[in-house]
């Protein structure tokens, strides 16, 4: 089994282990143990998996560490780890403090789930505020893992992680930035366009008439993208399964070829993500299309529903989840409406935080 398929794995067990891990001693023992095996580390073995390892602060002596990855003697990545249901935001300071007094050039914050990548791009020995490199392990995406294979005892160089660090973390950075544009476009990403179509000066009042254009304008341009992937990734298919005889027809899945994923269900999701983003990271949450309905889910995960879309020519309504984790339906006459809802939705996703 290749490194891809073992994260895969590893990605699957997570998720079904998850429900029952509740200290940080437990996350540590399920979830961060098996993860740096997976790169090649004895975790039993002190030369190279230093537990409690002890980085002192000046006068302030027994800060330990979690782990420390070893390389003949020296610390080369440090790991702090907490409870799976944290939110890493407000810790990276403690990793911070730890990281000028080693020898490490590589830090690592996660929660089993997130897993955010440090070093010191800015200022030399001074860990970065931002991490050049993350993912939810849930979701890892292909490009995730094999940078994340860099980090492998077998392939770890630390110039070529650096080498890649600086664009990677840029990389990332812009992406994160579209996403949150596209989402719900700021002034000056509006501005920019609309100068390059509307000849008239931009008023406010004009400012807010392009800001439902601009969101309209991404999410059909998304769609479009998506389309035409689709469309090739079909015509790719059905070459595959081209009849060996002209008496030989193939005849299409009739349940996926019926699902049509409309414009007001894509600018539905995103207006359901944006309004999200205030309490979750926007690359948790996934659209999922079926006949019945089109439903907004935590982590691309059915068993983490948000909200389900029912959406037809003449009718719309939104199904939100409760607390008895039954969907309430909610008809509403303008997609803008879903902004009305925001607590709702607020409430749906703490359903999955307890």
């Amino acid at each position: 089994m290749d490194f891809k398929d073992q994260i895969l794995q590893f990605s699957a067990r997570v998720e079904k282990l998850s429900k029952q891990i509740h200290t940080e001693e437990a996350t540590k023992n399920a979830l961060i143990m098996p993860f740096i095996q997976l790169l090649g580390y004895d975790v039993f073995n002190p030369f190279e998996v230093n537990p409690e390892f002890v980085a002192d602060l000046g006068i302030k002596k027994g800060e330990k560490v979690d782990y420390a990855i070893m390389s003949d003697g020296n610390p080369i990545l440090l790991i702090e780890c907490k409870h799976f249901t944290q939110d890493l935001d407000p810790h990276n300071s403690q990793l911070f403090r730890y990281f000028h007094t080693t020898n490490a050039k590589f830090a690592l914050l996660t929660n089993g789930l997130n897993y955010r990548f440090y070093t010191d791009l800015v200022n030399t020995n001074k860990m970065d505020e931002k991490p050049f490199f993350e993912f939810n392990i849930i979701d890892i995406k292909d490009n995730e893992i094999a940078e994340l294979k860099k980090f492998h005892k077998s392939y770890f160089n630390i110039e070529n992680i650096t080498n890649t660090a600086s664009e990677l973390k840029f990389l990332n950075q812009i992406k994160n930035s579209l996403n949150e544009e596209f989402a719900n476009p700021s002034d000056e990403f509006v501005k920019y366009f609309t100068k390059k179509v509307y000849p008239g000066t931009i008023t406010q009042k004009v400012l807010e008439q392009f800001k439902i254009i601009a969101r309209k304008a991404c999410t059909t341009f998304i769609s479009d993208i998506i389309s035409e992937r689709l469309k090739t990734a079909l015509e790719v298919e059905n070459k595959k399964e081209e009849p060996l005889t002209s008496q030989k027809q193939i005849i299409p899945n009739k349940s996926t070829s019926e699902i049509e994923t409309t414009e007001d269900e894509i600018i539905g999701y995103m207006i359901i993500k944006s309004i999200l983003s205030e309490k979750v990271d926007t690359k948790r949450i996934d659209m999922r299309d079926s006949l019945s309905y089109c439903a907004i889910l935590l982590d691309n995960n059915n068993r983490k529903p948000i909200c389900r879309l029912y959406f037809t020519d003449k009718k719309k309504a939104v199904g939100i989840l409760n607390e008895n984790k039954e969907f309430i339906k909610v008809d509403i006459q303008d997609l803008d409406e879903l902004y009305k809802h925001k607590h709702k939705f607020f409430e749906a996703l703490k359903i999955y935080e307890k």
